[in-house]
């Protein structure tokens, strides 16, 4: 139904609505408070704007190590010299250290604090976890003692170790001290791991990832002091800046894969692949440094002397590296601000012909990317190792993706391949040099990382099949039930569902900022100020939420709240449209429109019906029964009628007569937040001459009632449908309720001949097979 109001009337309903509102079932949950009192006080360390303070220090940490790899025994043996700089204004009376490695040993917390249960069907896997793993895990300490030999007295407290010193550490001094240690590297198929060995039954090698290897110095920061909270498995590391030193012993025939620069390739490369490695840097595309033929030449003969590597690196929070005489190698030069970065790929042939063929481009093309969105790389490598898993460490990371035995993959893998590249590639950026503190923050950097990552995917290929960064793919996580969410701001070790809490809705969230909240152009320089003010820094959510504001004058503390804060979701909801025109006052137009509106209600069903089963009414039978109203007519205007629109007219202003005459068309929205979650409101209007209009309405709509509010609209053109975040811009929970006329998407359903198969079995190959198949044929 049209209905029609006075001018006046309408100008105050609008102008009033917003303070019936704040009456209307307004429950204040103080969505739109600033987060205050939810952050640390700025200091002289840390600004309120987000930016370090100018007395802003953090330490370092430096290492001189040599280590060892048995290949016939699986066993690290290391020795290192830390050289620790008190940067702080403290005096220290003990340093911490982390062992991560306890992790693995048989009374690790790891293993008794995880829960289990026994099920009807079980793999050996969820067995392993109850019957407990034989293997002597964990660090063994030789010994810890100064530079001249003299014992420090420590003690190990699971994966952290103590070390008192015989006087304190003073502010701005430095000490150095040495430990001696071994421990047995685990076996990454059975006791799943960031690092360990991968044991080829075919050709009886052994391919090494080695992390998390060394006992590495624990963060002393001005906002937590020791960061020594256990380590238990999720939640990853927090590591102060140093410069290495590191000589790594292996079986002559490996081929080394590390954080750093080889400092003597004349020594550990033959001639013609110290040639190709020259050749490489100014390459236009990936120069093979070590081939397939002399990989698998290296795996039937296996060289029982030794040889060593000697890797130097400066500026870098760890160190990480892979060895195998499996190893094919490859290498380009990428060029970044001037710079030529190595961009380098190791591989066993399983991993062929994908890593050949697609890894160092993808370790290129991330650098050129995240490089514009923070920082330039300022490394002088950067590394993908194929080794089955996914872990990353400065300038190098270890990813999966390995094809059929016959060559052929699907495109999930190819694709999957291609994200872990980027995405542990790009943690060099996440956290190795905006060093934020992944023990606490799980999202700091993964969930910094894959919104980062989802940039640098589409930039890819077109339409990526990108999993985690569009607001519509986080929507099942946010409409589960909330008693298996956590909120993003929880503690690493404490999140349920982490791919979904530590990765996807913090990407989403930021996503979200980034085309719906703030627009490319204010978050993009907000986010590459962050990652330049805090580039080989230790920032914290504080540092990020304020630089993010700071750098934008966008006040986003209602979306912290929300989203990080908070297990809300979004559910914005059309709960009504009225429709509205203005009475024109016109005595003609507004009879015709009586008289149409008098004849709809007029032509009920027991009129139709009577028009038959009553021939003749009373009157039509006596004509004496009529009178004056049985001749008159309501809707025919008079000459009075037309000399009073005439006077009205010429009471109005001329802006008054040119709204009265431009036919608008009125639409008062009612809006229901019913996830909880503010969000702005986009409108999209579809008219019915086939043009169509959106509209974005800020979060702020929703100051006075977080919960309802009313919204007038005027269209010059008559609306044919409404429709709330037609973009998917939002991750809304409830499509169903976007819409005005209701509108029901139908589900499909399928019958199907039912088929037996061996459970978890892939039936069908992959497409590429089956085109080989056809081809064949």
């Amino acid at each position: 139904m049209i209905k029609k109001c006075g001018f006046l009337a309408l100008a105050l309903a609008v102008s009033m609505s917003s303070l019936a509102q704040q009456r209307e079932e307004n429950v204040n949950q103080r969505k739109f408070e600033q987060l205050d009192q939810e952050l640390r006080s700025p200091n002289v360390y840390r600004t309120a704007s987000g930016a370090p303070g100018h007395q802003y220090w953090q330490q370092q940490a430096d290492y001189d190590i040599d280590v060892r790899i048995d290949d016939e025994t699986q066993r690290l043996y290391g020795k290192e010299t830390i050289t620790y700089h008190n940067n702080s204004p403290d005096n220290l009376y003990y340093l911490w250290v982390q062992l991560d490695q306890n992790m693995r040993a048989a009374d690790s917390d790891t293993y008794s604090s995880e829960t289990s249960s026994i099920e009807d069907r079980m793999t050996i896997g969820s067995l392993r976890k109850i019957i407990g793993y034989d293997f002597d895990g964990g660090f063994k300490i030789e010994h810890v003692v100064d530079m001249q030999g003299a014992k420090l007295a420590y003690t190990i407290n699971k994966t952290m170790m103590r070390i008192d010193l015989p006087q304190p550490l003073k502010a701005g001094e430095k000490m150095s001290f040495k430990i001696d240690w071994w421990y047995n590297i685990n076996d990454r198929g059975i006791l799943s791991d960031r690092g360990g060995y991968e044991f080829f039954p075919e050709d009886g090698n052994y391919l090494y990832t080695i992390a998390q290897w060394f006992p590495r110095m624990a963060v002393y920061s001005d906002f937590q002091g020791w960061q020594h909270k256990q380590f238990l498995g999720s939640g990853e590391f927090a590591l102060p800046f140093g410069n290495y030193k590191v000589r790594i012993t292996v079986p002559s025939d490996h081929i080394v894969a590390s954080t750093g620069v080889l400092q003597n390739p004349q020594e550990v490369l033959t001639k013609e692949q110290q040639q190709r490695f020259e050749q490489a840097k100014t390459a236009k595309k990936p120069v093979i440094i070590v081939t397939q033929k002399e990989a698998e030449k290296k795996e039937k003969t296996k060289a029982k002397d030794t040889k060593t590597w000697v890797y130097h690196a400066d500026s870098v929070r760890d160190f990480a590296f892979g060895s195998s005489r499996k190893y094919i190698w490859d290498a380009m030069g990428v060029d970044i601000a001037g710079k030529t970065v190595m961009a380098m790929s190791y591989y066993p042939k399983e991993a062929n012909p994908l890593y050949e063929q697609y890894s160092t481009e993808a370790v290129a093309h991330t650098l050129r990317v995240y490089s514009r969105f923070t920082i330039d790389y300022p490394y002088p490598v950067a590394i993908s190792v194929e080794a089955s898993n996914g872990m990353e460490y400065p300038m190098i990371c270890f990813n999966y993706g390995r094809p059929e035995k016959d060559g052929t993959y699907s495109d999930r893998i190819k694709y999957g391949m291609i994200s872990v590249i980027i995405h542990e590639v790009g943690h060099n950026f996440f956290p190795m040099i905006i060093n934020s503190d992944e023990r606490q923050w799980t999202w700091m950097d993964e969930g910094l990382n894959t919104f980062t990552q989802f940039l640098a995917e589409q930039e890819w290929q077109r339409d990526y099949p990108s999993s985690r960064g569009p607001a519509h793919k986080i929507v099942p996580y946010m409409k589960s039930a909330k008693d298996t969410q956590r909120p993003i701001m929880t503690n690493s070790e404490q999140v349920l569902q982490f791919g979904n809490n530590a990765y996807g809705k913090p990407a989403t969230a930021l996503n979200i900022l980034r085309e719906t909240v703030m627009g490319r152009e204010l978050f993009d320089f907000a986010f590459k100020t962050y990652a330049q003010r805090w580039a080989f820094k230790h920032p914290t959510p504080e540092d990020f939420f304020r630089t993010m504001e700071d750098a934008s004058g966008v006040d986003l503390d209602w979306f912290w709240k929300g989203w990080f804060y908070t297990n809300d979701h979004v559910d914005i909801a059309l709960a009504g449209v009225r429709y509205l025109q203005l009475n024109t006052k016109d005595p003609q137009v507004e009879a015709a429109l009586r008289q149409e509106l008098a004849q709809r209600n007029a032509n009920h069903i027991a009129r139709t019906r009577n028009q038959q089963a009553v021939p003749k009414t009373a009157v039509e039978s006596n004509p004496s029964l009529k009178d004056f109203y049985n001749n008159y007519n309501e809707f025919a205007v008079s000459k009075q009628d037309k000399d009073a629109y005439d006077a009205y007219r010429k009471s109005l202003s001329a802006e008054e007569r040119a709204t009265l005459d431009a036919s608008w068309h009125f639409y008062e929205l009612q809006l229901e937040n019913r996830g909880g979650l503010v969000m702005p409101v986009i409108v999209q209007w579809q008219f019915e001459d086939g043009s169509s209009e959106v509209q974005y309405l800020p979060a702020e709509i929703w100051r006075y009632n977080e919960n309802k509010v009313t919204k007038a609209f005027a269209k010059k053109k008559k609306v044919k449908t409404i429709v709330l975040d037609p973009f998917r811009e939002t991750a809304d929970t409830d499509e169903a309720n976007n819409y005005w006329p209701e509108y029901n998407q139908p589900s499909r359903f399928e019958l199907y001949k039912q088929q037996q198969g061996a459970r978890g079995a892939s039936s069908g190959g992959n497409p590429m097979q089956r085109s080989r198949s056809n081809r064949g044929n």
